[in-house]
């Protein structure tokens, strides 16, 4: 009984993980097109509008950005990406290289997010996390086709 309750547990909580950073690229989006919004608007108040309206939006965009900005560093704190260390030590890869199986393992697989700014993995092909690089590999040949080195610096 209590390893059905405890496994239940464990499966609710693997649904709910996915959904708070969903949440949280959400509120990302919907800060973007809010400051593209306010930025619009302080645009066309330049143009025709008189100094308090100007001062008003000015303030209005600024405000935009800065909840954008919070909105960026609250995802960045998030704990489930942190402290992220691999069992082996630092090697620079370079384009072509081939790496061994246990470099590119599920464990060092991160799975693909629009918040890292990169493409999506083509067929063959998955993101591995090396300390602070981001490496696109082929995993039948385990060559890697790109390098963006310092990827997760801000961690």
């Amino acid at each position: 009984m209590k390893k059905t309750k405890f496994l239940a547990a464990g499966l609710i909580a693997a649904m709910i993980v996915p959904v708070a950073a969903q949440a949280q690229t959400r509120e990302i989006e919907r800060d973007r097109r809010e400051v593209r919004e306010e930025r619009r608007e302080y645009r066309e108040a330049l143009r025709h509008g008189d100094r308090h309206d100007i001062r008003e939006e000015r303030r209005e965009y600024n405000d935009a950005r800065r909840d954008l900005r919070d909105s960026r560093n609250d995802w960045r704190r998030d704990k489930r990406y942190q402290n992220y260390r691999a069992p082996f030590a630092y090697q620079s890869f370079r384009i072509g290289a081939t790496l061994r199986p246990n470099y590119y393992a599920p464990a060092y697989r991160p799975a693909w997010d629009s918040r890292w700014g990169v493409p999506r993995a083509g067929r063959n092909l998955t993101y591995v996390r090396h300390y602070n690089d981001l490496l696109l590999v082929n995993m039948r040949s385990g060559k890697v086709i790109r390098v963006y080195r310092n990827h997760f610096r801000w961690r």
